[in-house]
């Protein structure tokens, strides 16, 4: 049975850099909290690398927002405000380490070096995922909530079997911890051994719901006591403290010591997707103070003042950006092409009789259709 106090987590969420970019090492309780739990604040490079994934990030996630509006995407939910939760943990991944998304995480996928139209084709309707799963190891985005963390569990487990050296990491958020999924994977991986580890993104509201009305827990991190789970929190918007600490929890995974839970303190900038009215269940003073706490802020102003980051580079990272969000909105603008046969494929191993038809019915409809629109002429018929 595990030492119980090897499992709490930290009283207060891991932090290494301020709002303003200053460091915690001002304060010798927090770094020394942070030292004898063996965290370390990550090199300049490491650093450098999250800064230009989240400005990046950002661009495309503003991208993706305005498709909504000009009717390239049926919904889109953003991210911004939760850049350091999607940057950060995806770079630590190695390649041979599974993600299990939800649908807020198109930011994290293109992260993962995935294509950005085809990480956008379920929100724009055209199929269940544009990506290859297996070869990106990258599992379709999960609207359905929590229920990733079971399929997450499962494959941590076949990599711990099969010796892979391998981990998965299960994103979720504040409101699928209520869920029974949550339950049955976090403690089927605990049981196990599984290099399970699941990263909590506390952005405050489940859609519309406040975390006070949905949970009693102190922090939603202590649930994985519960199971036996090493836990952590950390400040979700630290970038520095979001790679240390997942950094940390991927060791103790790929080590065989079993699955990790950690709960990422954050805030979606935006309401939840573009059919929502955030102004409706948060106030602008809230607002206003997480915009005070802005990740990719906080960490430019710690690269700058370190000199690492110098104003000529951080404007060519932005044409970078500008490029890629410009190379986004060409490529979503083009007409997708679809095949109306395709609705009947990979829904039965063997089609049943009644699946058959149907196909056979609309492959007729589309032939007649064809037909009407570009008729043979009478003398050509006739040579027929």
């Amino acid at each position: 049975m595990s030492d119980i106090t090897s499992l709490l987590p930290c009283p207060q969420p891991v932090r290494f850099l301020d709002p303003d970019g200053s460091t915690t090492e001002h304060d010798p309780g927090t770094a020394a909290t942070l030292e004898a739990r063996g965290y370390s604040i990550p090199a300049e490079e490491d650093l450098l690398a999250v800064w230009r994934g989240m400005v990046i990030g950002r661009r495309f996630d503003t991208q993706a927002t305005a498709l909504t509006k000009q009717g390239r995407l049926a919904v889109y939910p953003s991210s911004r405000g939760q850049d350091a939760c999607q940057v950060a943990p995806v770079l630590a991944l190695g390649e041979q380490d599974w993600l299990f998304p939800t649908y807020r995480d198109s930011m994290a996928l293109v992260t993962r070096g995935i294509d950005p139209v085809e990480a956008l084709t379920l929100l724009r309707g055209d199929w269940h995922c544009g990506y290859d799963p297996v070869a990106t190891r990258t599992a379709p985005q999960c609207t359905p909530l929590s229920t990733q963390i079971v399929h997450a569990a499962g494959a941590a487990d076949g990599m711990r079997r099969r010796g892979t050296g391998g981990v998965a990491l299960g994103f979720i958020g504040d409101g699928a911890t209520s869920e029974g999924d949550f339950h049955e994977g976090l403690n089927f991986a605990a049981v196990f051994d599984a290099p399970l580890v699941v990263l909590v993104q506390n952005n405050k509201y489940a859609i519309s719901v406040p975390l006070a009305k949905q949970s009693k827990a102190p922090a939603l991190a202590y649930k994985g006591v519960g199971y036996g789970v090493r836990s952590e929190q950390v400040d979700g918007n630290d970038p520095a403290a979001m790679l240390s600490v997942m950094r940390s929890a991927y060791a103790h995974a790929r080590a065989g010591h079993g699955p990790v839970l950690v709960e990422a303190h954050t805030y979606r900038m935006e309401a939840h997707t573009n059919a929502d009215d955030a102004t409706r269940y948060r106030t602008s003073e809230e607002v206003d103070d997480w915009t005070g706490q802005d990740p990719v802020v906080r960490l430019q102003a710690y690269l700058v003042a370190r000199g690492a980051l110098d104003e000529a580079r951080i404007e060519e990272v932005r044409e970078q950006a500008e490029a890629f969000a410009a190379d986004v909105r060409t490529r979503m603008h083009a007409e997708p092409k679809v095949d109306p046969m395709a609705l009947f494929e990979h829904v039965y191993a063997e089609p049943t009789p009644q699946l058959r038809e149907q196909a056979e019915m609309v492959r007729a409809e589309i032939a007649g259709s064809a037909h009407a629109a570009h008729p043979v002429p009478e003398t050509e018929e006739a040579t027929r």
